[in-house]
Order: C-alpha cells, then sequence, then structure tokens
C-alpha cells in the first residue's frame, strides 16, 4: 500500500507536468518571452523526472533477491539524480536562449495573456508540490522530496518570470526579459546541484541523522545501566530503507539464549522507533580481549 501511495503522487506528478508544460508553451508561443520560454522548458524537464520517478518507486518496491539481498530502495537515488542532471540541462538551454538576447532584446507580445497561462501552472505545481513534499518527508522518499523540491523550485522560477515580463510591460526595457531568464538559470543550477549532493550522500551510504541515532542511543541506555555495554554503531540509508548494525558486549558467562533474548529485544525496540529499519547485532563477550579488536570497519588482526 505504501509504494502504490507514493507511485500515485508520481503519477500526479506527471499529470500536472503534462497540464503546465502544455499551458506555458502557449504563453511563451504567445508573447516570444525568453523568461516565459525558461518557465516552459523546466516544465519539460518535470515530465521526465516525474517519469524517472515512477520508474525508481516502481523498482524500490520491489522486495530483495538473491542479487539484490539488500532490497531495490537504493534505486529511489536513480531518480533524484536524473532529475539533478536534467535540471542543468534545462539551465543550459535556458541560458543559450537567453544571451541573445542580452545583445539584441525584443519586444514581448501580449504580456498578460501569457501571465495568465503561466500563474495557472504555478497554482497546479504549488498545490501538488506541497502535498508531495509532506508525503515524502512522512514516508522517508527522497524521489518524492526532489520532486517536490524541483516543483516548488519552478513555483519560484514561475514567480521570478512573472515580475520580469510584468517589467517589461510596464518599463518597456526589454533587456530585463533576458536577465530574468538568467537568474532564472541560476535558481534552477542551485535546485539540481542540491539534488545531485544529496543523491551522492546516498549513494556514499551516509549514516542515520543525528535525531535517529539519539533515538538508538535513548533505546540503549537503559541496557547499559544493567551493565551491557555496546559498540562497532553503524549504520547507512539506502532510500526509505534504514540499515544499523552493533556489537552487544555481555558477560561470558550468560548462555547464548539469554544473549539471544536481549539482542532480538533491543533490535525489536529499535524497528518500533524507526520505521523500516533492519538491525544487525552481534553478541560478544566482555572478557575475551577480541571482542575490542573490531571496533573499526576493517578489525584489528594484531596479536595481543
Amino acid at each position: 500500500m505504501k509504494h502504490t501511495s507514493l507511485r500515485l503522487y508520481m503519477f500526479l506528478s506527471i499529470a500536472a507536468a503534462l497540464a503546465t508544460m502544455a499551458v506555458k508553451f502557449i504563453g511563451y508561443f504567445l508573447t516570444g518571452s525568453v523568461g516565459l520560454f525558461s518557465d516552459a522548458a523546466e516544465s519539460v524537464v518535470n515530465l521526465v523526472a516525474a517519469l524517472v520517478g515512477l520508474w525508481a518507486l516502481t523498482l524500490a518496491a520491489r522486495p530483495a533477491d538473491e542479487d539484490h539481498t539488500y532490497g531495490h530502495t537504493k534505486s529511489e537515488y536513480f531518480s533524484s539524480g536524473v532529475e539533478g542532471a536534467l535540471i542543468l540541462v534545462a539551465a543550459l538551454v535556458i541560458a543559450v536562449e537567453s544571451v541573445p538576447r542580452l545583445f539584441h532584446p525584443e519586444p514581448i507580445d501580449q504580456p498578460f495573456v501569457g501571465l495568465a497561462f503561466s500563474v495557472f501552472g504555478a497554482i497546479i505545481n504549488g498545490a501538488l508540490a506541497w502535498f508531495m513534499l509532506q508525503a515524502g518527508k512522512k514516508q522517508r522518499s527522497i524521489t518524492l522530496e526532489a520532486d517536490a523540491h524541483h516543483l516548488f523550485a519552478d513555483v519560484t522560477t514561475t514567480v521570478g518570470v512573472l515580475v520580469g515580463v510584468l517589467m517589461v510591460a510596464i518599463t518597456h526595457w526589454y533587456i530585463l526579459d533576458p536577465i530574468v531568464a538568467l537568474l532564472v538559470v541560476i535558481n534552477i543550477i542551485w535546485t539540481g546541484t542540491k539534488l545531485l549532493r544529496q543523491t551522492g550522500l546516498g549513494l556514499l551510504d551516509t549514516a542515520l541523522p543525528r535525531e535517529d541515532i539519539n533515538i538508538i542511543n535513548g533505546i540503549l541506555e537503559p541496557y547499559r545501566q544493567q551493565g551491557i555495554d555496546f559498540h562497532a554503531m553503524r549504520s547507512r540509508i539506502a532510500g526509505q530503507r534504514r540499515f544499523v548494525s552493533f556489537h552487544v558486549i555481555v558477560p561470558g558467562e550468560w548462555t547464548v539464549q539469554k544473549g539471544h533474548t536481549i539482542c532480538e529485544e533491543i533490535e525489536m525496540a529499535i524497528r518500533k522507533a524507526l520505521t523500516d529499519s533492519t538491525v544487525f547485532t552481534h553478541l560478544e563477550p566482555k572478557e575475551d580481549p577480541v571482542t575490542f579488536q573490531d571496533l573499526e570497519l576493517d578489525r584489528n588482526t594484531a596479536e595481543n
């Protein structure tokens, strides 16, 4: 159900991209404004990004298999990476179209008609972006969050373009049109770079955020007070899935059953507190010196 819900948002994003692309290109063709062209061009990116996002969420929903034993949730980073790259391509296209207009400004035809079409598109994107961002944060979907941030950037772009075109219509300073378009390019580059950075952090197995680590430590603290210790904690995020591993250090005289029961209890508590978490524990006796040779990622094999 969860992945079905996420894909529903992507279908809505595809429909919104088609609608806004149509109205914004109509506005561009009516006016000839490169500012409105920049706004319309970004809508094309929205469509491609939504299609890639739908594919990524569909793949992420697949269960683990022999070739992907940790599941497919990391596929969401393909979506945010592609979206970031497409945004930068859109910025390049807009810049190529806008720079010549700096030297040869042209008047804008029917500016207020074009503005009306862009406003309609901005309203569609703004409403959808708000709902997608709430769902993305709640369900920790980088695909939904990336698409929502992109749509919000698109709304910001539209507002900037509207101001620019309005100023051109009032002042007849036609050079303002390409200047606004190039300002839009800067905003688009910033958004695209941020998405690519977020993708890179995910692909580099970035640890859980501090608030999640604090929750885990809060769960472990009562056990520490009972004389149980923990070390070698590691974590990473793969799309919606969290992975946590650590060693549980107990007295050597404990039975395997008692140690196993404690580990199961701790793992269950973490899974309840942090949804979509996979927790690995490793039981070790506190009296054995070897216990403290594997704190780092590569085990210390030096002899005692």
